[in-house]
C-alpha cells in the first residue's frame, strides 16, 4: 500500500470514528508497522497540519487518536477529490519532479506540503506517485554546474525585494570582490541559475552566476527596484544570456545536411529562417554579445558558415584556425 493510500485511509478512519481510535486498531486496519505508522502520522501533522491529537484516556474515557476537526480534509485541507482529475494529478506530480531538478532545495521544499496533499487524492488516479515519477526521467547535461549553497538566500532576497551582500568570484579576471546588490530577478538558463541585480558598487544592472557567488547574506534593507524596461533589456532581448548595448544581426548559412535539424529549432523569437533551393538553410538572429553565439556556431563545425557581420565571421574563423593549430 502506498503512503498516499495509507494517509487517506488513516484520515477516513479518524473522521468516521466518534471515539478515540487506539494505535493497535490503526496498525491493524492500515496494515502498517509501528515505524511506518509514525512516519505517516508525522507527515500529516508536520506537512499537512492535520489536527490529530492523542487522548490519554483519563477519567474512564477511551484512549487513542482523535481528529479534532472532522471536516478538516474537505475544509481545512482544501483539496476535495472532485477538484482534481487523474491527468491533473499526473501533471502536478511531474511538476514536482521537474522542480526537484531545477531548484536545489527551494522549490521542492516549499512544494512538498502541496504535493503531499495532492497525493492523498490519488484515488482519482490509477497509479501511485512513485509510479508516475518512475516514468519521468530528467538527465543532466555534462555542463550542469554544482548547485549553489546560497540559492535559498538569494531567491528569498529576490522574492522579498531585499538587498544582499555577496562575495563574487569573477572567473575571467580571477578576482573576488564584495558587493551590495539589489536583486531584480533570478533566471534559470541552460541548467544554470543567474541573478540579475542592481550592483551598488558599479551603479548599474549586472548579471551574476549563482555558482560564482561564494557568500550571500540577506540585509535588512529594501532593494532598489530598477525600471522594468531596463531589466527586460538585460535578459532575453537578444540571443543568449549575455546582454550588450548594440544590437546586431548574425546571418548564418547551414548545409543541407544540417538544415533539417536547425530549421525546427527556435534560437530567438525574432529569428528569420529560409530554406534555399539547394536544401541549405539561412538563419538570421539578433545578438548584442557574441560570446555565447560564438560557442554555438563553433559547435556546428563545417556545417555552418557565418555570412555577416564581418567581425563575427572573423572571430569564428580565428577560433577555428586556433583550434586546428592544436593538432598541427
Amino acid at each position: 500500500m502506498s503512503q498516499a493510500t495509507r494517509i487517506r485511509d488513516l484520515i477516513a478512519i479518524l473522521e468516521n470514528s466518534r471515539q478515540p481510535v487506539s494505535r493497535e486498531r490503526l496498525l491493524e486496519e492500515l496494515g502498517s508497522s509501528p515505524s511506518t505508522f509514525k512516519r505517516d502520522l508525522d507527515v500529516l501533522r508536520d506537512q499537512m497540519h492535520a489536527p490529530i491529537v492523542w487522548k490519554p484516556g483519563e477519567n474512564g474515557t477511551q484512549r487513542g487518536y482523535v481528529l479534532e476537526d472532522k471536516g478538516w480534509s474537505s475544509g481545512k485541507l482544501g483539496l476535495p477529490k472532485a477538484w482534481f482529475s487523474a491527468s491533473e494529478i499526473y501533471a502536478l506530480l511531474m511538476i514536482h519532479e521537474l522542480a526537484s531538478h531545477i531548484g536545489p532545495g527551494l522549490l521542492t521544499e516549499h512544494l512538498q506540503p502541496l504535493i503531499t496533499r495532492v497525493t492523498m487524492m490519488l484515488s482519482a488516479a490509477d497509479d501511485t506517485p512513485e509510479a508516475v515519477r518512475a516514468r519521468v526521467r530528467l538527465l543532466c547535461s555534462a555542463s550542469k554546474r554544482i548547485a549553489s549553497p546560497h540559492f535559498e538566500t538569494i531567491a528569498r532576497a529576490a522574492v522579498k525585494s531585499r538587498r544582499l551582500k555577496i562575495l563574487y568570484y569573477t572567473r575571467s579576471r580571477n578576482e573576488r570582490s564584495e558587493r551590495t546588490v539589489s536583486p531584480q530577478v533570478i533566471v534559470h538558463y541552460k541548467e544554470n541559475w543567474y541573478l540579475i541585480a542592481w550592483c551598488h558598487k558599479a551603479d548599474g544592472l549586472r548579471m551574476f552566476a549563482l555558482d560564482a557567488i561564494e557568500f550571500a547574506s540577506l540585509l535588512n534593507e529594501d532593494a532598489l527596484i530598477a525600471p522594468k524596461n531596463q531589466v527586460d533589456e538585460a535578459i532575453g532581448r537578444d540571443f543568449g544570456i549575455y546582454s550588450g548595448n548594440e544590437r546586431q544581426w548574425a546571418k548564418l548559412l547551414f548545409t543541407a545536411r544540417q538544415a533539417p535539424w536547425v530549421k525546427s529549432e527556435t534560437w530567438h523569437p525574432e529569428q528569420v529562417g529560409e530554406v534555399k533551393e539547394d536544401g541549405s538553410y539561412s538563419l538570421a538572429i539578433p545578438y548584442s554579445d557574441k560570446r555565447e553565439l560564438l560557442l554555438v556556431i563553433l559547435r556546428y563545425g563545417p556545417d555552418v558558415c557565418v555570412l555577416s557581420p564581418p567581425e563575427l565571421r572573423l572571430a569564428v574563423a580565428q577560433r577555428l584556425r586556433d583550434a586546428a593549430a592544436q593538432y598541427e
